[in-house]
């Protein structure tokens, strides 16, 4: 599902994992605002309104951002949260900051590549790893596996 932020953007790469150092004035000039409130800024969507929320396809989940690998379908699970939930990310494509925003204590899931704000992590999801990943569906880019051939 190209959007129109991988068409204009020189960053974008679904192979290349070497990280990126990008300002954020330059991510602002390329990415949607959208896009860019909530990679950037750590803003969130509304719950129940982003379109992976419900989505079942087949495929794998890339950073809408810069490309970067993140997750597996079959990894995605319904947790009525709100948000697109895994129950399991690519540990290549991930790395975790605390976040102690919003009075809260919590551990935010950033794009290893690009330090994209992807969603956070809980203890309380599915086996086989007992936790949720609870993502911004902005956030991500999906490619079905019937398009990978």
């Amino acid at each position: 599902m190209e959007n129109s932020t991988t068409k204009n953007n020189p960053y974008f790469s679904r192979t290349d994992r070497t990280p990126l150092k990008v300002s954020n004035d330059e991510w602002k000039k390329i990415l949607d605002p959208d896009l860019y409130a909530v990679a950037r800024e750590a803003a969130t969507e509304r719950p129940f309104t982003g379109k992976y929320n419900d989505f079942t396809g087949l495929g794998e989940y890339y950073c809408a951002v810069c490309g970067n690998h993140l997750f597996r379908s079959d990894a995605k699970f319904s947790s009525t949260c709100g948000w697109p939930s895994f129950f399991e990310a690519d540990k290549q494509g991930v790395v975790y900051k605390r976040d102690n925003s919003h009075g809260m204590e919590r551990i935010e899931v950033l794009c290893k590549r690009c330090e994209s704000h992807l969603g956070h992590v809980f203890n309380d999801g599915p086996p086989p790893t007992g936790v949720r990943f609870c993502m911004n569906s902005i956030s991500l880019d999906f490619v079905p596996d019937a398009d990978k051939k």
